[in-house]
């Protein structure tokens, strides 16, 4: 059984010093203590993968604080339980998350609470926002791209073989399923007139 350390800070000015004091007065050998200076607004940092990787059954990885770990409660909910999943206890000395005791198991058990709900709230925002904005006549998806004036000209001239489909294509500027669309369109405005 190993135990590990992850120090973080975000920016190449900052120093580790106050994470590396807790590192050592839990006496965990250099060779074992992971440092980084890279901005934790994601989990792709090449220290904490390699440490993620380095880990077996058995080990802890021990951190100053959460947010040395990951940024928001998804990305340390995600890395906790991949380090469940291979055996390895997880412990923030500042917010007493040890997931060796039963306490530090609910303690993060809440975090995933709060992480749902958090989840949900940003799922209902967002709906009431497009709500809000389709009220306002916003129009969501890519811009229509309109049919050139001469289009019923270049449909006629190509159903009547004098020009190939790419040539259409290449003279409206629309691409073959956007031009049948509108091709269809065309036919059922021509039936209602």
């Amino acid at each position: 059984m190993a135990i590990y350390f992850y120090a973080r800070v975000s920016a190449r000015e900052q120093n580790l010093d106050r994470q590396l004091v807790a590192a050592s007065g839990r006496k965990i050998p250099t060779e074992n203590v992971f440092t980084e200076k890279l901005s934790g607004k994601d989990t792709k940092r090449p220290v904490l993968q390699r440490l993620m990787d380095t880990v077996q059954n058995g080990d802890a990885i021990i951190v100053e604080s959460i947010s040395r770990f990951a940024r928001n409660t998804k990305d340390f909910l995600m890395l906790v339980e991949k380090l469940t999943a291979k055996g390895v206890e997880f412990i923030s000395l500042k917010e007493h998350i040890d997931t060796t005791t039963p306490t530090g198991r609910f303690m993060l058990t809440v975090f995933a609470a709060v992480s749902e709900l958090e989840r949900e709230y940003t799922l209902i925002r967002q709906a009431e926002g497009i709500a809000a904005a389709k009220a306002r006549g916003v129009r969501f998806g890519r811009p229509i791209k309109k049919s050139p004036e001469n289009f019923a000209a270049l449909v006629k001239q190509w159903e009547s073989g004098k020009l190939t489909i790419f040539e259409v294509l290449e003279q409206t500027g629309l691409k073959q399923a956007t031009f049948y669309r509108r091709l269809q369109e065309h036919r059922l405005m021509k039936r209602k007139k």
